[in-house]
């Protein structure tokens, strides 16, 4: 009858407003969240670039910058908190990572360019294998993607794949904590389903504190054109400030 007709139309027409609904929310939880996902990797790159500026210019850096010691302020800054794990690295360490990560950051980096960097940092392996001492370099200071790509579910395998092709017989401290930094990074860019290559992050501060070095020449060889005195300044950004 009518009534029974009226009242399955209106059913319809609620059953298709739910699932117009639900789509909606759906479609506004995934607009939210990947808002979120792009506010965060923004966020991220801003702590990439300024841990780069502590490691090269400053000399002393917080090694801790996971997401526990980071805040986000009411107006939207950023602060880092707690600096139980901050190291120095003297002005010689400073440029010999600066060499290393100036030429991993490269878009295709020359793999003896990389193991002469690598060397005078001290880096000493076995065999002294070109090709070995490179893909360590990356795993320490660039991406493990590498190792991926060989089908290593972790970094610690890949690193002992590595160590079985060339041992490495000594590693100079200072680089120690920086790759641990430089992991940390990468693990959180795993969370927000990106691939993290701290050297390209890094690349611009490196290339800086060699020049500030006084010693333009060894632009010439990262393949660049020497900094002006006037464009060696580097300025920090002020939507990040640090709490001692």
């Amino acid at each position: 009858d009518e009534e029974s007709s009226l009242f399955f139309r209106v059913n319809v027409i609620i059953e298709e407003s739910r699932a117009d609904n639900t789509r909606y929310q759906k479609g506004l939880k995934a607009f939210q969240l990947l808002s979120m996902t792009r506010d965060a990797r923004n966020k991220l790159s801003l702590l990439l670039d300024a841990t780069g500026h502590q490691i090269f210019h400053d000399g002393i850096y917080n090694g801790d910058c996971h997401p526990g010691n980071i805040l986000v302020l009411d107006d939207g800054l950023l602060g880092l908190i707690d600096y139980g794990q901050t190291r120095r690295l003297s002005h010689h360490d400073r440029l010999a990572l600066a060499r290393v990560v100036s030429s991993l950051g490269k878009r295709l980096p020359d793999a003896q360019e990389v193991a002469d960097a690598m060397r005078k940092f001290g880096f000493r392996s076995r065999d002294d294998n070109v090709e070995i001492i490179a893909k360590n370099a990356s795993l320490y200071f660039n991406s493990d993607i590498e190792g991926k790509r060989m089908g290593f579910a972790t970094p610690q395998k890949y690193l002992q794949y590595l160590n079985s092709k060339d041992p490495m017989l000594h590693v100079p401290d200072p680089a120690v904590f920086v790759a641990r930094t430089s992991f940390l990074f990468r693990g959180l860019g795993a969370l927000l389903q990106q691939q993290i290559h701290t050297s390209s992050h890094w690349r611009k501060h490196a290339i800086l504190a060699v020049a500030k070095n006084g010693k333009a020449h060894q632009l010439y060889n990262l393949g660049l054109t020497p900094i002006s005195n006037d464009k060696q300044k580097i300025l920090v950004s002020s939507q990040i400030f640090s709490f001692p």
